[in-house]
C-alpha cells in the first residue's frame, strides 16, 4: 500500500493486476486501484477535481483530468473516510501512476492533496536481475 498525507488529508492507494481483463498477446494490461481518502483535519473537505499522470514502461504518458472521482465529489467531515475503486489499462506490462485531488474547505478555500506514486506491475514484466 502506498500512502501520503497532505494538509491533514491522508491518501492510501493499493493496485491489483487484473489477469481476467488483460490480454498480454494483444499488449493490453489492466489494473484496478483502490483509493482511500481520510480527513484528518478539523474542517469538512470536498473532493472537487482529480488529476492523474500515468506513465507506461516505455515512458509514454497520459494525463487525465476531471470532476470528482467515479462520478462523485465526496464531502468528508473530520474523521471520515471515503474509498473508491477504478481502473487503468496500459499497452505495457508495467507503469506508474501519480496524481492530485483539488479539495475545498467549507469556507471556499481550495487546496491540492497529493496522491502518492504507485506502481502498476504485472507478472509479465520481465526484468533482468543484476
Amino acid at each position: 500500500m502506498y500512502e501520503q498525507i497532505t494538509d491533514g488529508v491522508r491518501v492510501s492507494v493499493e493496485s491489483d493486476y487484473l489477469e481476467d481483463q488483460s490480454a498480454p498477446e494483444d499488449h493490453r494490461y489492466v489494473w484496478s486501484y483502490t483509493v482511500r481518502i481520510e480527513n484528518e483535519t478539523d474542517d469538512a473537505v470536498r473532493l472537487v477535481t482529480r488529476y492523474w499522470k500515468i506513465t507506461d514502461a516505455n515512458g509514454g504518458t497520459q494525463e487525465v483530468r476531471g470532476s470528482g472521482v467515479v462520478g462523485e465529489q465526496p464531502r468528508l467531515e473530520p474523521g471520515e473516510r471515503y474509498e473508491y475503486t477504478s481502473g487503468a489499462p496500459l499497452s505495457t506490462p508495467s507503469g506508474i501512476m501519480v496524481g492530485q485531488y483539488q479539495m475545498e474547505r467549507d469556507n471556499g478555500d481550495l487546496f491540492q492533496v497529493e496522491v502518492p506514486p504507485f506502481s502498476l506491475d504485472s507478472p509479465y514484466d520481465l526484468r533482468p536481475v543484476n
